[in-house]
């Protein structure tokens, strides 16, 4: 049996034998203005499980992960955190969370080493656990000599993987990460992908949005497609992709296929 396909049916087994819910969102909605970003959204995200949120630019990914996350307040809809409700509960379902946010903002005037021990203290952390725990962190990310620098000196690829370290220290039962790929090369991109699949494997939930729809369909058990502000496809990846390959599914139902009709002059080119 190949290292993936052990992965897979260890990420199945916890799914299988867990039978609960990490994540459950129902009729969320969110206005910015006249525009809805997010129009009654329901999901359920197995614990256990590795859950993909695939949608086009402005289709409500990042707004929905904000909400879950508590970073932004919903209009209606509820949310409950591995049976914690958020509403009535916010600080004890953050605290089930590790959340990578979309636009990477800290402090980054920081060296690696201090914002980790920073994101241990806010976590409860004792100092002899943080102290251990950014030392298993920097081995495992391969951050090196860049944990003494500080991080506005840091690469977009190392900025990530900086805070999802941080976003990781406190052993949360949920990772909510929008984005995590992006920016990151593929050495870093392979060693982030490990990380999270151990933590699948060992009983973790990952909810992650993504534009590498190669990835999501590589490594996800499930997915939603998201448009405008709605769910218009969610389950298992062969479910969702019904027979094509899942980019497919996704510009069908998005109904991104451009017209190149009228583009004639681009070919002439210029003196």
């Amino acid at each position: 049996m190949s290292d993936a396909d052990a992965t897979e049916e260890a990420v199945t087994g916890v799914e299988a034998a867990s039978g609960a819910e990490a994540i459950r969102i129902r009729g969320l909605v969110k206005n910015f203005g006249d525009h809805t970003a997010v129009n009654g959204i329901d999901l359920t995200v197995p614990a256990g499980s590795f859950y993909g949120i695939v949608g086009p630019n402005g289709a409500g990914k990042t707004t929905t992960l904000s909400i879950v996350a508590g970073l932004l307040r919903a209009d209606a809809g509820d949310i409950v955190i591995c049976g914690i409700d958020q509403s009535a509960k916010p600080l004890a379902a953050k605290r089930m969370m590790g959340v990578l946010p979309d636009r990477l903002r800290t402090f980054d005037r920081l060296t690696g080493r201090q914002l980790l021990y920073y994101y241990g203290l806010l976590r409860g952390l004792a100092s002899a656990v943080i102290e251990k725990r950014v030392a298993d962190l920097a081995r495992a990310f391969d951050l090196g000599e860049a944990l003494n620098r500080v991080v506005s000196d840091y690469s977009a690829g190392m900025t990530k993987k900086i805070m999802l370290a941080g976003a990781m220290i406190h052993s949360p039962r949920v990772l909510v990460l929008d984005e995590p790929f992006e920016a990151v090369d593929p050495v870093s991109s392979a060693v982030i992908l490990d990380i999270l699949r151990a933590y699948v494997a060992h009983g973790g939930t990952v909810v992650l949005s993504s534009h590498g729809m190669d990835l999501v369909e590589r490594v996800c058990s499930r997915v939603a497609i998201i448009v405008g502000g709605e769910v218009l496809a969610e389950g298992t990846i062969d479910e969702v992709r019904a027979g094509q390959t899942l980019e497919a599914r996704f510009v069908e139902l998005s109904g991104g296929i451009g017209e190149v009709e009228g583009l004639e002059w681009l070919h002439t080119f210029s003196d």
